[in-house]
């Protein structure tokens, strides 16, 4: 859609460049999941200097002495710091440079305070359970933290738009610990949602443009096409490329898609003129045999 709207307003952008747009904003999703892990590992790496310093006091107190860095040393925790491939990755997309280890450690000693991580540190027998626990609220906390969403959004523009989807990433990583040695390669971008569905709905909606706003404009009940948001308009002719172009994706899934991406991107009206629309749109094209589904209940 963004792609989309972009090739919209700029009419010198040609087809292969909104594609290489296209490209380039899946490996920046794939960038930010690695960023998102770096700095996750960098906060924890912190409570091994955390340790260092307590126990090189001039007079350090009891609590100071046995201080143990477990949130870094424990077994889930160095699965990360041990994975030789990941660190590759790190070098390969350039992700130590973006980094600031200042802020990381910053968070550590802000997330030092939270109750969370006192019970975890008073906790003397710690199940992995309990490291895994502590991991999945350190990331939370981090997420919601705004000196860590600001580095991202300063490296990453998209990370607004992207952030669900990272931070499901990150949850699903973390409640898998220990990791595997090529665990990151499975977010990778999947080439079935993003060549064979992706790019061929952006190729689609770009090719037969005209075709589709012949079918939309009937529906518009003597609106003028060109009254109609450009998102909005934008959304409705990806909406039909779905529908007649992908056999096996449900037309309820369909509709259900569209009307919540225009929640998140467009007018506070245009979730019901889509639906309208859509809804209109969607019982012609089945009557004109257009709309061709695959398995049982996929119109429904």
């Amino acid at each position: 859609m963004q792609v989309l709207y972009a090739k919209n307003q700029d009419k010198q952008l040609k087809f292969s460049g909104a594609l290489r747009t296209y490209r380039e904003g899946l490996r920046h999703s794939y960038e930010l999941y690695l960023l998102n892990l770096l700095q996750f590992m960098k906060v924890i790496e912190v409570a091994k200097k955390d340790a260092s310093n307590k126990s090189s006091k001039l007079r350090p107190t009891k609590t100071d002495l046995s201080f143990r860095p477990k949130l870094f040393s424990n077994s889930l925790s160095q699965s990360f710091f041990e994975n030789e491939d990941l660190d590759k990755y790190f070098n390969a997309y350039k992700i130590k440079e973006k980094v600031k280890l200042d802020d990381c450690q910053n968070l550590y000693y802000e997330y030092r305070k939270t109750d969370a991580y006192k019970d975890y540190l008073a906790n003397n027998e710690t199940t992995g359970k309990e490291h895994q626990i502590i991991l999945l609220d350190l990331y939370k906390w981090l997420s919601n933290n705004e000196l860590y969403n600001e580095n991202l959004e300063d490296n990453y523009l998209s990370w607004t738009d992207d952030k669900s989807l990272v931070v499901g990433a990150m949850k699903k990583t973390l409640k898998a610990l220990p990791v595997t040695e090529n665990f990151h390669k499975n977010y990778l971008p999947d080439e079935e949602a993003t060549v064979e569905f992706g790019e061929t709905l952006l190729k689609k909606v770009n090719d037969d443009d005209a075709r589709l706003l012949a079918i939309i404009e009937p529906s518009l009940n003597n609106w003028d096409a060109d009254r109609v948001a450009v998102i909005d308009m934008i959304l409705i002719k990806m909406a039909i490329a779905e529908l007649t172009s992908f056999p096996t994706i449900p037309t309820k899934v369909t509709l259900n898609e569209f009307v919540e991406i225009s929640k998140l991107y467009s007018t506070d009206k245009s979730k019901d003129f889509i639906n309208g629309i859509l809804d209109r749109l969607m019982k012609q094209m089945d009557k004109d045999g257009l709309i061709k589904k695959e398995g049982r209940g996929l119109k429904d």
